[in-house]
């Protein structure tokens, strides 16, 4: 993989304009796609906007003069396509952890007299904790098995099933047609988490039937840190399911200040609080940077940086096994690798300014934005991590809390 064929690579690369999109420090190679996307240049000019000329000169007015009400569903309309939604599907509300939380409980109210959760042993910690929750709360059972035995565990006591798309730690992608199949077979409900998806790699909930969905916004959707997550309900789900957090936002006449709850026809039953209208603005112009790009071109981008990165680092590290999947169909958009001291060894790429991330106990994660992402990039990160492993750089590296590498 040579200083040569990464040049000609990001010659012809037909996404090779949207990199000027984004604020990218010249000294650092950014492969932490996965825990926080880059800043798209228009989103400073939206937050000055939305603080400056709209909340500090129009006050209170911003919210009908400049339709701050109808935010998250206007953002989300923009979203929708990006993974196979219909419009009034989707809705930009919370964070990707309560968002998980009402749909969850939406699900398990929807099919009473069935007590049980099934999930992926080892799916992302947060969704686990938040099923743990909801189950001890609710008096149910959470059932985790191994990623490929979550069909088979499938049953007729099983009220839903939530997974994540694509493995946070592998980027192995599970068959959502089948898995929603199984599912829809037992009688069940599916709830989906798009987090390590949405922007990245082709997802299409209508046309695989799926029930339910959430994502966060602050990754491949570069909606900044802390960004509002997104949820998803089918239409033919949207008039049985109840949300558990029925605030003022859901009801159907939230200006009426009834003292009863009523809940809001459609997706908007599912907000809660007052929209968070700084992280919006921030939001929007990442939503809609993506969607002017398109998700094909995005994922093909992807998979052809997968596939450099891939052979880069066989050359440069050979034997450090890599525990993402070798074809592109089931890979999502990173690519792991295992060593023993992976944190030492992210730690000594950061010093370079290689900036990976590690995922407990032994990942090396490489994460591959395809908006932004180089193949120059990939090869320069191979080398650095060629010489990291090489030299027993790792060894002497600073470490930091590891709260820090995300």
């Amino acid at each position: 993989m040579t200083v040569d064929e990464a040049e000609r690579l990001d010659t012809a690369d037909p996404l090779a304009f949207a990199r000027k999109r984004f604020s990218l420090p010249d000294s650092l190679i950014y492969l932490d796609g996965n825990s926080l996307g880059a800043l798209p240049k228009a989103a400073p000019s939206a937050l000055a906007t939305t603080a400056e000329r709209q909340w500090g000169q129009d006050l209170i007015a911003s919210w009908n003069k400049h339709q701050w009400i109808d935010w998250p569903a206007q953002i989300a309309a923009r979203l929708a396509p990006i993974v196979g939604a219909k419009p009034g599907e989707l809705l930009i509300a919370d964070s990707t952890s309560v968002c998980l939380f009402k749909l969850l409980a939406a699900a398990v109210g929807a099919r009473p007299g069935r007590r049980t959760i099934v999930s992926q042993q080892a799916n992302f910690p947060t969704d686990l904790y938040v099923a743990q929750g909801l189950a001890e709360m609710l008096g149910l059972q959470l059932k985790t098995v191994p990623g490929e035995q979550v069909v088979d565990a499938i049953g007729s006591d099983t009220a839903v099933v939530t997974i994540t798309h694509v493995d946070y730690r592998s980027a192995a992608v599970h068959d959502m047609r089948a898995l929603n199949d199984a599912a829809h077979a037992a009688g069940a409900l599916t709830v989906w988490d798009l987090s390590h998806s949405a922007g990245a790699v082709p997802v299409d909930l209508n046309g695989c039937e799926a029930d339910l969905a959430v994502g966060c916004g602050y990754k491949y959707l570069n909606g900044g840190p802390g960004a509002p997550a997104f949820a998803y309900v089918a239409r033919r789900h949207q008039a049985a399911l109840r949300q558990p957090i029925t605030g003022w936002m859901g009801h159907a006449a939230p200006f009426a200040f009834s003292d009863d709850y009523a809940p809001a026809p459609g997706i908007e039953r599912l907000l809660t609080g007052t929209p968070p209208i700084l992280g919006l603005a921030a939001l929007e112009e990442g939503v809609r940077l993506i969607a002017e790009i398109g998700v094909e071109l995005l994922a093909a981008k992807s998979r052809a940086l997968a596939q450099f990165l891939r052979a880069a680092v066989a050359e440069a590290a050979p034997g450090l096994p890599c525990v993402s999947p070798d074809e592109p169909a089931p890979r999502g958009s990173h690519l792991s690798f295992r060593h023993p001291e992976a944190y030492a060894v992210v730690q000594a790429l950061i010093a370079r300014g290689v900036i990976p991330d590690y995922r407990d106990p032994d990942i090396l994660r490489l994460g591959l934005a395809p908006a932004y992402l180089r193949f120059e990039d990939c090869r320069h990160a191979a080398q650095a991590l060629g010489e990291v492993l090489a030299s027993g750089e790792w060894q002497k590296a600073e470490f930091h809390h590891r709260s820090a590498v995300t």
